[in-house]
């Protein structure tokens, strides 16, 4: 009697005795960052405020010496976005995309196609591909020319009164669109709300899209959030730079140019804008003013940080909710005599990576081990238990995530002439000529004193890894 009466109870909860309903997958937040310096509190550098991002800090776990895989934005999107080393150009994207439409059995499920195929809804918003709203054509718009095939249930990208989404992504205040680049203005500082500027679009549509998430919670969702401040040109509500007033800004560390052979470039996107005749290698009262208007293009990202992050709050889905913030590549500063990205040198390479996730027992904890972007591909699938796809080439960073002091791996980084290897004291640099730069980074030299001709061995040790791992 008394079993007939649990299989009439059971059956009318509309469960079963022997089973425990299985909890729901846990959602995901990427945000998305451009041209992102980890110059942050967080990050061990006192003068940027940028709160929003500190706290997601202070209640997650900070990788510290996280580095991309390539200095611009479209190959280390690829990387991101596909868990594999691609193509060195910014059309890497495209260039898979294309395959796949020629019915290549090569190319592999994107991060979001994987979790799509494993019940998670997937939504883009912003700059998440290197194109914002994922399509090309003249103006980014053309909806037969998709970057990422497969991946996104919805891939959208609000244009407001810049028309476009190319106009979006270099655009400054109240739809000024960039024509001509050396005809805009480089800085740029305006009074008005953040949606005077391109984010303030984009953060809207994010907070929209997380809240229709949140409530239709019958599916887990991934969602990734691209920002596109601080990329150039640096415009920014004045509100922002007036944090900045009075703020003694740090030494520009190693500003000249570098002797020898290396990765250095003449800042040609920097400079191609106008900069009424100044130049911040050589004027610097121009340079301060320069990092001044980055500094304010961080905090105007780090509001819609907090926006993002109050909504995941107010909706109650961040209390299961991975939550990743990434940098998609550093940005110079006048180091090294560069105002920009594309070197393969510590500041191009070196970029914020945050992780919080539900349960996690090291809240406020980071770690000095060297990760990858490639990493996080693997680490998303671990932390909500799907399976690690075999083609993915970086590694889970769950053991670091639960034990900050596990060693990390190399960090692998290339340009189209270049590639470059990271270990915990060196940096290796190798040309495709042959020639060979090797950094101490134990020393107070680290990337200014090239002394690859006293260490022949660590030399070809380290090739030897880097041509293993790009093979």
């Amino acid at each position: 009697m008394a079993k007939i009466m649990c299989l009439v109870f059971c059956f009318l909860l509309g469960s079963s005795c022997n089973k425990t309903p299985s909890k729901q997958k846990p959602n995901i937040l990427l945000i998305c960052v451009d041209d992102l310096r980890p110059e942050l509190k967080s990050f061990g550098v006192e003068y940027i405020s940028a709160p929003n991002i500190d706290d997601l800090g202070a209640n997650g776990f900070t990788f510290q010496q996280h580095f991309v895989n390539a200095p611009s934005c479209g190959p280390s999107r690829y990387t991101l976005l596909t868990g594999l080393y691609g193509p060195p150009g910014n059309n890497a994207l495209f260039l898979r995309a294309k395959k796949i439409e020629e019915g290549s059995e090569e190319v592999h499920p994107s991060m979001p196609e994987w979790f799509k195929t494993h019940g998670y809804t997937t939504v883009s918003v912003g700059k998440v591909s290197h194109h914002p709203g994922g399509r090309g054509g003249k103006d980014w718009n053309d909806s037969t020319i998709i970057e990422m095939p497969n991946a996104w249930d919805k891939h959208l990208m609000p244009v407001a009164e810049w028309e476009h989404p190319r106009g979006m992504m270099h655009g400054l205040a109240h739809g000024e669109i960039r024509i001509n680049r050396n005809e805009m203005d480089v800085l740029q500082a305006v009074k008005g709300d953040d949606n005077i500027y391109p984010d303030g679009a984009i953060t809207d549509e994010a907070l929209h899209q997380l809240g229709a998430l949140a409530e239709n919670n019958e599916k887990p969702f991934f969602l990734a959030v691209g920002i596109i401040r601080p990329h150039l040109p640096f415009g920014t509500p004045k509100s922002y730079l007036d944090r900045y007033d009075g703020v003694q800004l740090p030494e520009i560390q190693h500003p000249e140019k570098p002797e020898g052979k290396t990765t250095w470039h003449k800042s040609g996107e920097f400079m191609a804008y106008n900069r009424w005749g100044k130049d911040p290698n050589t004027d610097s009262v121009f340079a301060d003013e320069v990092r001044r208007h980055y500094a304010a293009c961080v905090s105007y990202a780090d509001a819609q940080v907090g926006k993002i992050l109050n909504e995941l709050k107010r909706s109650g889905a961040d209390k299961n909710t991975i939550v990743i913030l990434w940098g998609d590549h550093g940005w110079h500063l006048g180091e090294h005599a560069i105002w920009g990205k594309h070197s393969l040198f510590e500041e191009s390479l070196h970029s914020p990576l945050i992780m919080h996730y539900p349960g996690m027992k090291n809240i406020g904890s980071q770690t000095d081990a060297i990760v990858e972007t490639l990493d996080i591909f693997p680490t998303l699938c671990d932390l909500t238990g799907i399976d690690i796809p075999e083609f993915t080439q970086g590694m889970s960073l769950k053991q670091v995530l639960e034990d900050p002091n596990r060693d990390g791996h190399p960090a692998i980084a290339y340009r189209s002439n270049f590639s470059t290897i990271r270990t915990e004291t060196h940096r290796m640099t190798l040309h495709q000529d042959g020639f060979v730069e090797l950094y101490d980074h134990t020393t107070v030299e680290k990337e200014t004193k090239n002394i690859a001709d006293q260490h022949p061995e660590l030399v070809e040790k380290l090739k030897s890894v880097l041509n293993a791992r790009l093979q």
